[in-house]
């Protein structure tokens, strides 16, 4: 499931495309990846609406229109790209919803496995408010950081993984986060001593700053709006290095299954 980074960059990519422009109209051929509203309302109410701004809440992409926002969570395998009305691209097959653009241009959200969400809402609070801070806000201070984890008690790789602890952070830049923390995933949370808070303050931010600079991992479904893969995959420690050498002390990379997700890491490195 694409991240903070990958869904920051796809962000950033279709604001160029998109913002100033209007959304004339849209069909789709999937209800059930529409949350609300009801598909004719949704029709009728989007249509008209110009495209004034494109931010991200977690993992959330928030297209904020006038006068309601359009909201789409890519899942699995989401991909948003804007081309021409007459384009064609790999990723057509799969998509479920186009929202024609007022200059012979589309918004298409291609999502193969069906599992993305789309929401049409006045206040995307109604949506991301329970989330917690996003963790490359300036706002989130070592001291914000240690006040929030001070009141928790389970293990560190399902909390970081936790969206209303703090929004965006998945299994890629949790499992990273922890290696260049030196921490392990099964250590709970009210064990850490100040040093280690601190550590995996700054790691959680570095990791998720290098796969930003890198333009996302795509080591699954996760494409650029262009179709181009990012790069951030080169980057990775632990991720998916399963049997290969720790980049640090050379002992083979771990894989174990914490809180039913798939965990990489090294045991020397992260040692329990």
């Amino acid at each position: 499931m694409p991240e903070l980074p990958e869904v920051e960059t796809v962000v950033r990519d279709l604001r160029a495309p998109l913002v100033g422009r209007t959304i004339s109209g849209v069909t789709y051929d999937w209800p059930r990846s529409l949350v609300t509203p009801d598909g004719p309302i949704f029709t009728g109410r989007i249509a008209g609406q110009p495209v004034e701004a494109i931010d991200r809440r977690g993992k959330y992409i928030l297209i904020r229109l006038r006068p309601d926002t359009l909201i789409v969570h890519l899942k699995m395998t989401g991909r948003l790209y804007v081309v021409p009305d007459e384009a064609e691209r790999y990723a057509d097959r799969w998509v479920h919803f186009t929202f024609q653009l007022d200059n012979a241009h589309q918004l298409r959200f291609s999502d193969a496995r069906k599992f993305g969400r789309v929401y049409l809402v006045a206040d995307s609070i109604d949506i991301t408010g329970v989330l917690g801070p996003e963790p490359l806000e300036k706002t989130f201070t070592l001291n914000a950081f240690r006040e929030r984890i001070a009141r928790r008690s389970g293990m560190l790789k399902p909390l970081l993984l936790n969206q209303t602890f703090l929004a965006g952070l998945g299994n890629i830049y949790a499992d990273e986060a922890l290696f260049t923390s030196g921490l392990h995933p099964l250590r709970r949370a009210d064990t850490l001593a100040e040093d280690e808070v601190a550590r995996l303050y700054t790691a959680i931010r570095d990791v998720l700053r290098a796969g930003i600079r890198r333009e996302g991992a795509s080591v699954n479904w996760y494409r650029k709006p262009d179709g181009a893969k990012g790069s951030a995959q080169d980057g990775l420690s632990v991720y998916g290095r399963a049997g290969q050498p720790c980049p640090r002390c050379g002992h083979p990379i771990e894989k174990t299954v914490v809180g039913q997700r798939g965990t990489h890491l090294c045991p020397v490195c992260q040692a329990r």
